[in-house]
């Protein structure tokens, strides 16, 4: 009874247009007093300062700041002229520097949605002028995006292992093969687009010279290694490493002459009202969490699951297709603040390490910002680059079946994510 309550409560606020931290909280509080447990909602407050007093939390307001910084320094045309000048010889060239750049990209912002903003002002058109069709350009730029959130440093894999209580020195470890992967796999089929469709490319374009575009991006190729090389090697903990992001972020920003006060005090704005609506999510999924144990949820789900004799691969496919809906209709951190406290302890339960379940549930989710019909990524792209919304579905689709059968892999195989947190001995 209580959960229909809920969803039909929470359909109706999102089709009215509420924000979705006021749906959860208040479709959480309208339970409380419909099943008759007002007398729990006592320790609310106590409950929502326990869920956001937790260290690994603090990084991630300083990644978003450092990404936000380093995206205002003018990295960006330094990291696409460096792609350029060794990638853009091979046919299709403009197509793997969309792929790599977004690749170096996961090291400055993390983030999918400002990835595509970012390649969306400035990538797509050129590809556009030197003779690649818009909707295979952004479609392109769509796919590679998704690489962001994967590759450390990630928020999305701060804020799931601070949910979750996962390391997250080893989720950023075990993040770093499937993101390598993703890119070879955008790269590959790229390059059969490119022969198929005949592309341009190849040595009669404009190269910039390798050793000054190098020069230009190694400011920008340095944060990543100073933030993975301090916190995988344990010279780091997360928050100190983001920290010292910051303190580089800004010294790279100055030196190279771009970034001036005004730019820095924007910044500083805008990772507040992040910070802001983050918060307020958190706060309204705590309290659907709370709601949630008190009813004993999970513990229903678990019966479930072993009424149905499922296994942990047959488990993980289930959770697979409830994070690709919710990735499709709901942002990516809600989701998983939202439905990873109710599904996650089952499947940790039935043996599943919570390294990998970390990473194929974060992979999912992101993955779901390139599909309809709210995909954040596609929103984000449509407006950047003026193009109709429905014309942008068509031509992403092929990367986001290509995206959901890595997803399948990575299930499939945990070994792929856990080779390298073993090899370092965090998982």
């Amino acid at each position: 009874m209580q959960a229909p309550f809920i969803m039909i409560f929470v359909i109706l606020g999102l089709l009215a247009g509420s924000a979705i931290a006021y749906v959860i909280g208040a479709s959480a509080i309208l339970t409380f007093v419909v099943t008759e447990r007002e007398t729990f909602m006592a320790a609310l407050p106590q409950r929502l300062f326990s869920q956001l007093d937790v260290f690994a939390f603090l990084a991630m307001p300083l990644f978003i700041f450092a990404g936000d910084l380093m995206n205002r320094g003018g990295l960006a045309t330094a990291l696409i002229d460096f792609c350029m000048s060794f990638l853009g010889r091979l046919k299709g060239g403009l197509g793997h520097v969309n792929v790599m750049t977004s690749v170096f990209f996961a090291g400055v912002s993390g983030s999918a949605v400002s990835d595509a903003a970012a390649l969306g002002n400035s990538l797509v058109p050129e590809m556009q002028r030197r003779g690649y069709p818009l909707d295979y350009a952004a479609a392109i730029t769509g796919a590679s995006s998704i690489i962001g959130p994967i590759i450390p440093p990630s928020s999305i894999l701060i804020f799931y292992g601070a949910l979750m209580d996962t390391n997250v020195t080893a989720l950023f470890a075990a993040g770093i093969v499937p993101g390598l992967l993703l890119a070879a796999v955008l790269m590959a089929m790229n390059a059969f687009y490119a022969y198929r469709d005949d592309h341009p490319g190849g040595a009669g374009d404009d190269i910039p010279p390798f050793l000054g575009s190098l020069v230009r991006a190694i400011p920008a190729m340095l944060l990543p290694v100073i933030i993975l090389g301090g916190t995988l090697f344990g010279f780091m903990t997360p928050a100190e490493a983001a920290a010292v992001a910051v303190v580089a972020a800004l010294i790279i920003g100055v030196v190279i002459g771009r970034m001036t006060l005004a730019d820095i005090l924007a910044s500083i704005q805008r990772t507040a009202i992040m910070l802001g609506a983050l918060f307020i999510i958190l706060c309204a999924i705590s309290t659907f969490s709370y709601l949630a144990a008190l009813l004993q949820w999970p513990q229903a789900i678990a019966a479930t699951v072993e009424g149905w004799g499922l296994g942990p691969i047959q488990y993980l496919m289930l959770i697979n297709g409830i994070f690709l809906f919710a990735g499709m209709i709901m942002d990516v951190k809600a989701a998983v603040a939202l439905f990873a406290p109710i599904f996650v302890p089952v499947a940790l339960a039935m043996g599943i390490d919570p390294v990998h379940l970390g990473i194929v549930i974060c992979f999912n989710i992101t993955t779901g910002l390139l599909s309809p019909p709210l995909g954040g990524v596609l929103l984000i792209l449509a407006t950047t680059v003026r193009m109709n919304y429905w014309r942008l579905i068509r031509a992403t689709l092929p990367f986001f079946f290509a995206e959901v059968l890595l997803l399948f892999v990575l299930t499939y195989f945990p070994d792929i994510s856990l080779a390298l947190p073993r090899w370092l001995g965090l998982a």
